[in-house]
């Protein structure tokens, strides 16, 4: 381990050690002789570990461990003798050469957790990591990738940003630094003193409401007010100075003064003074894990903040929890139609809302109620804002969290609550704005993909991409000739996937299974071959909700026809439908469904939880998010979970999906890869 400086560096809070006389010349200068006594007989094992790893010998003198230890060689014998006793430490006598010690079980030595630090990138890489590092790290640090494929032999890499600082759950800089010293093997002053700096500049800037009613932004001093916000606000930000420090807001910008100046890298504390609404008369029916109860006991604390975690860890719950613990009026907003249904039956199913008390305000109703259910794009409409501007908000839920940043749903960002609570399994845009997600509702507040799956809350799937090659010459032509945005189509809409999806759904015979598409021609044509119902962005409202309630419903075999896969051909769905499934009737006739072909409406937050295989046979030039809402869709707390991914072989589909899969594998989720035969 060196310093940052590049030269060697003892143990945090161990003097620097040389051989056995450096020992004595510490005592002449002031070192406490006992002391160094009291280290070697606190030795332990995982001590014993650490001097052998600073050597970087499996094997380590006396005199060695004492140089480790800071301590006398004669102290750090006795330690070692009484290791050799309990039967944790091996001595091997050789004739021309001292004592050498050695762990009697090489095993846990090899097995270990390692901490290794980056100080100059803010980089953590921990190979092995107990659940304390783990829950250590989340505080303050970004998971940015795992290795490995089973449970306790991943290594992990963190990254600490700037955001993370900001939102650390920790009264003070020195709750924070401690509990960075607790997990890191040594101290790196440069990164404490970034951590410190970036900890001040989180409280520098605050909203508040003034005795008089309008809201102050207040400075920690006058030349941040002079040379931050003056440089970084627009005119129609501030209505006028108050003070050096403070300045009168505009109320409709509140959004755009917290962007702007956390863009400038000073987040805005906001405490003004808001109301909760009308009181909502709702309790939790159902119990908290310990990690949900932990989301909104942090929520609670901030006032505002993200749940981020897999489909199936039950964010929904702790949101229901979160609007029965505030008790005021409630906003909660959506994308769709279908989620808004999927939130009033999680929230009867979860408390004891009386019906009465939801209401639902979309194309199809519009009621204002306590606990109040819209989507995004009615509520950001003019000609509906003023009625929810000039409610008392007590709590504003945005669900799917990653919408807010898009131009389309951002004023709804604007509206006035007490209390910001998003949800999101991946609050992870392509443009990288997941930063203004969290200026816009608050910080991320969840457990990291991987825990869940090590402690069995959510099933891990099982990804597999399949290469599927080009069996039709005449379709193989039509792409090497095309370009573009051409090729890319062509590539989704491989006729030979058909006859692969076929063989999966054959394989799992008796799974509820899900195929999603990109291109609606290529969804028509899947859904003819196999005879299994399509539902696309045209597909009515009312036929939708009753194909996914039959999906729910327990169903029989996934009876996939042997037909001769007439049909199939150039992947337009006219030919005959000889290699319709035995299902088809029941896609037709109100029976249960056990195959749905979706487009991207399936993507995003319906509750399909018995959907246990997941066939994306186009969609890959999407973003890293879809893949994973697609993958997420057979994530839940038991039973199997498959996700396969058609990908063209030699065209860019291959470079797509494993770009997608590589952001799963990030998160813990098993990939493996397979080349279809020809």
């Amino acid at each position: 381990m060196t310093n940052d400086s590049g030269d060697p560096a003892p143990d945090a809070g161990e003097p620097a050690g040389g051989d056995a006389s450096n020992s004595a010349a510490a005592d002449d200068s002031g070192t406490d002789a006992g002391s160094q006594d009291d280290a070697a007989k606190e030795l332990s094992l995982d001590r014993f570990h650490e001097a052998l790893e600073a050597e970087e010998r499996p094997v380590a003198t006396a005199s060695e461990v004492a140089r480790r230890l800071g301590t006398t060689q004669a102290a750090a014998r006795d330690a070692l003798a009484a290791l050799v006793d309990r039967g944790d430490v091996d001595r091997l006598d050789v004739e021309s050469d001292p004592v050498v010690f050695y762990p009697s079980d090489w095993g846990r030595l090899a097995t270990r957790e390692r901490v290794v630090a980056f100080p100059d990138r803010r980089e953590i890489v921990v190979d092995r990591p107990t659940q304390f590092t783990r829950a250590r790290l989340s505080q303050f640090a970004h998971l940015v990738d795992t290795t490995g494929t089973e449970p306790g032999t991943r290594g992990y890499l963190y990254r600490i940003r700037q955001e993370d600082v900001w939102a650390a759950p920790f009264e003070d800089a020195d709750g924070l630094i401690a509990s960075l010293r607790s997990v890191l093997p040594r101290r790196f002053d440069h990164l404490e003193e970034w951590v410190r700096d970036q900890w001040r500049r989180a409280h520098r800037f605050r909203l508040y409401t003034h005795e008089d009613g309008y809201v102050v932004l207040q400075a920690a001093s006058e030349s941040l007010m002079g040379n931050v916000a003056d440089q970084h606000l627009d005119d129609d930000h501030l209505r006028a100075p108050i003070s050096e420090t403070e300045a009168w807001v505009n109320e409709d910008a509140v959004a755009g003064v917290k962007r702007a100046l956390y863009d400038a890298g000073y987040p805005v504390e906001d405490d003004r003074d808001l109301d909760v609404g009308d009181p909502v008369d709702v309790d939790l029916t159902t119990d908290l894990r310990a990690y949900q109860e932990t989301w909104v006991e942090t929520f609670l604390d901030a006032r505002s903040g993200v749940y981020v975690g897999p489909p199936g860890s039950g964010k929904t719950v702790a949101a229901i929890a979160t609007i029965a613990a505030v008790g005021g009026e409630t906003l909660i907003l959506v994308p769709s139609r279908e989620l808004a249904g999927q939130w009033r039956e999680e929230l009867l199913e979860h408390s004891t809302i009386d019906p009465a008390d939801i209401g639902l305000y979309h194309g199809g109703q519009k009621e204002i109620r306590p606990v109040t259910i819209a989507t995004y794009q009615i509520a950001g409409m003019d000609r509906h804002r003023a009625l929810f501007d000039s409610r008392k908000w007590g709590l504003i839920c945005f669900d799917e969290a990653h919408h807010i940043s898009a131009p389309v749903y951002s004023r709804t960002a604007e509206l006035q609550t007490k209390h910001r609570l998003g949800l999101s399994a991946t609050p992870v845009r392509e443009t990288g704005s997941e930063e203004e997600i969290y200026t816009l509702i608050g910080r991320p507040i969840g457990a990291d993909w991987d825990a869940l799956f090590d402690a069995g809350f959510v099933q891990e799937p099982e990804v597999e991409i399949r290469y599927v090659p080009w069996r039709d010459e005449m379709a193989r032509n039509e792409y090497a000739s095309a370009d573009g945005r051409e090729r890319r189509r062509l590539a989704a809409e491989n006729p030979a996937k058909i006859e692969e999806i076929r063989y999966l759904l054959a394989a799992h015979r008796d799974k509820k299974a899900l195929v999603f598409i990109e291109y609606l021609d290529q969804g028509e044509a899947i859904a003819d071959a196999l005879g299994v119902p399509f539902i696309s962005g045209e597909t009515p409202h009312r036929d939708r909700a009753e194909l996914f309630r039959r999906f729910r419903e327990e169903g029989g075999e996934n009876g996939v026809g042997e037909g001769d896969g007439a049909g199939e051909g150039d992947g337009t769905g006219e030919g005959d439908g000889a290699g319709e499934r035995a299902g088809s009737s029941a896609g037709r006739d109100g029976d249960d469904i056990d195959t749905l072909v979706v487009s991207r409406v399936g993507d995003e937050g319906i509750d399909l939880p018995n959907a246990e295989v997941a066939i994306v046979a186009s969609g890959l030039g999407g973003s890293r998010r879809q893949g994973s809402q697609r993958a997420g869709r057979t994530m839940r707390p038991a039973g199997s979970a498959l996700v396969y991914v058609l990908a063209t072989r030699g065209s860019s589909e291959e470079e797509f999906a494993q770009r997608q899969m590589r952001h799963l594998a990030r998160k813990g989720v098993r990939v493996r890869e397979t080349n279809v035969a020809e």
